[in-house]
Parts: structure tokens; C-alpha cells; sequence
């Protein structure tokens, strides 16, 4: 088995590395401040970055997987561990934000004395640092989605830095400790929404659905208008991973066409106008159509 595949993400795994080194830093950061100043926005925002932590690390794994060459048992080699990881790292979303919300419920029943100095420092410290791994991922997430689960997390972060900012600003001003409780609901109501955006693409992706922005009618069109082209049967448009769109297709030749020619005008023009590289054609005569529509009936 000679065929290599490669997901569009690995060429930004570097980037993807340095953000696991500072979500690492931001880690450290905020568990050793949210201690200090008894605060659970903070230590919220330490468990949502633990989730980041595992999911990124996770991303850097399927990413290294997804290199290797495929073998006779798994033709396409790792590149669905991509995907894999992507509903792992939201379970895990799922998991912190239950976790972080209930606490919140406990601690507005009883709020703690919370050093608002030492919230608000880790607080500034975590948002630069989140912001820093926003702008090494922002074009990393545009083109796969093991990236933009990862984008996304960062983004939570970030706002829940703002949260906890806002929080150590209100606690510090007003000595309204209830502030602390409510930040890291939030921050854990902020999980739920793109959890559920990213859980569903993934599964979209799992079910073999048809990647987002093709039409399966625009590219039975233009197989029909490739040169020699009678008939469309079968055609097949799915996922592999985030950017390794493929399509499978019984095209029926009218009598006399060179195959060749008309083979090169359908994989120029799915890869061209579809961004799908990966063809597969069975290129059929008229009376191997017929022959198929009486073993179906």
C-alpha cells in the first residue's frame, strides 16, 4: 500500500504546539491563583484550560496519526482519528461545564471571601496569553475542524478571562463576592452553545454526510456536462476528515467516447470547483446500465 493521505491540519501542527505550551503556562497560571484568592472563576476557567490542555494534545496525537501511511487494513490510513478526537475533546466540554455550573450553584448559597488583587493579575496574565493562541490559530481553524475545536477553546478562554476579569473588578469595587460564582457560571454556560456546534459537525462527518457547502445535485450537473457523459448513478459525496472530501460515482459513457478524456475532465473539474481530490469513477457503457437496472428490479 503505496497511497499517502494528509490532513490539511498537520501543516499547522508547530503552531498548534506552541499553543499547547501556553495553554500549559495559562494551566499553572490560574490553578496556583485561583488558590491563592479562593476564587472558583478562576479555578473554572483552570478546568475549562485542562480541557483545552487534554483536547489540544489530543489534536497534536490524531494529527501525528493521521501522517502515518495506510495500510491494507486501513486504507486511509489515521485520518479519521482526527474526528474522533474532535467528539472526545467535546465530552469533555460537556464534562467541565456540568462541573463548573453546579459549583457555581454552591458557592452562590454561600459565598467565600475572594482576594479580588490576585483574581484580577492571573486573570490579565490568562487573557494575553489566550490571546496570543487566538492569532496563532486563526488560520489553522479555517481548514480543519480537529483546529477549530481547538480555536474555539482558546476563544471560551479568552472570554472567560474577560468574565473573571470583570468579576475581580466588581469584587474589588463593591466587596460583591457573589461575583466570583456568577463569572464561572457563565464561563460555563459559554462552553454549551459551540460544544454543541462542533459535536454535531463531527457526527455530520461520522454519519459519511455531504461536506458542508456541497451541493450532491451541483456535482451530479457537472458530471453530466463532462464530455462523453450520458447518465449519473450512485454518486456518493462524504468526509474523510475536515478537508478530505471525496466522491464516488457509476458514470454511463455514450458509445464511442474515449474514457481517458472524459476521466480527466471529471477529476479536473471536482477538484477544481468542489475542492475534492479524491475520485473514484466506474465508468460504465449504456448497456451496463441497463444490465444493472434489471439485476436491481
Amino acid at each position: 500500500m503505496t497511497d499517502t493521505h494528509s490532513s490539511p491540519a498537520s501543516a499547522h501542527r508547530i503552531r498548534l504546539a506552541a499553543v499547547l505550551t501556553l495553554s500549559l503556562i495559562i494551566l499553572a497560571v490560574e490553578v496556583a491563583g485561583g488558590i491563592a484568592a479562593n476564587s472558583l472563576a478562576l479555578l473554572a476557567d483552570a478546568g475549562h484550560m485542562l480541557t483545552d490542555v487534554t483536547g489540544i494534545a489530543l489534536a497534536l496525537v490524531a494529527i501525528w496519526f493521521a501522517g502515518r501511511s495506510p495500510t491494507d487494513g486501513r486504507t486511509y490510513g489515521f485520518l479519521r482519528l482526527e474526528i474522533l478526537a474532535t467528539v472526545a475533546n467535546a465530552f469533555l466540554l460537556f464534562g467541565i461545564a456540568a462541573v463548573v455550573m453546579f459549583e457555581a450553584w454552591q458557592r452562590l448559597a454561600s459565598p467565600p471571601h475572594i482576594g479580588s488583587g490576585p483574581m484580577l493579575a492571573v486573570a490579565v496574565v490568562g487573557m494575553a496569553g489566550n490571546a496570543a493562541s487566538l492569532y496563532l490559530l486563526r488560520d489553522a481553524q479555517r481548514v480543519s475542524l480537529n483546529m477549530r475545536g481547538a480555536y474555539l477553546e482558546v476563544m471560551g478562554d479568552f472570554a472567560g478571562s474577560a468574565a473573571v476579569i470583570v468579576a475581580a473588578v466588581a469584587i474589588g469595587l463593591t466587596g460583591w463576592t457573589a461575583a466570583d460564582a456568577l463569572a464561572s457560571a457563565l464561563i460555563g454556560i459559554l462552553i454549551l452553545p459551540r460544544t454543541f456546534q462542533l459535536l454535531r459537525e463531527a457526527t455530520h462527518i461520522l454519519m459519511e454526510g455531504t461536506p458542508k457547502g456541497v451541493s450532491v445535485e451541483h456535482v451530479r450537473q457537472h458530471i453530466l456536462d463532462a464530455p462523453g457523459v450520458v447518465d449519473c448513478h450512485d454518486l456518493h459525496v462524504w468526509t474523510i476528515t475536515s478537508g478530505v472530501n471525496v466522491v464516488s460515482a457509476h458514470v454511463v459513457l455514450a458509445d464511442g467516447v474515449d474514457p481517458a478524456v472524459t476521466l480527466d475532465a471529471l477529476c479536473a473539474c471536482l477538484s477544481t470547483d468542489f475542492d475534492i481530490e479524491h475520485s473514484t469513477f466506474q465508468l460504465e457503457s449504456q448497456d451496463r446500465r441497463r444490465l444493472e437496472q434489471r439485476s436491481h428490479a
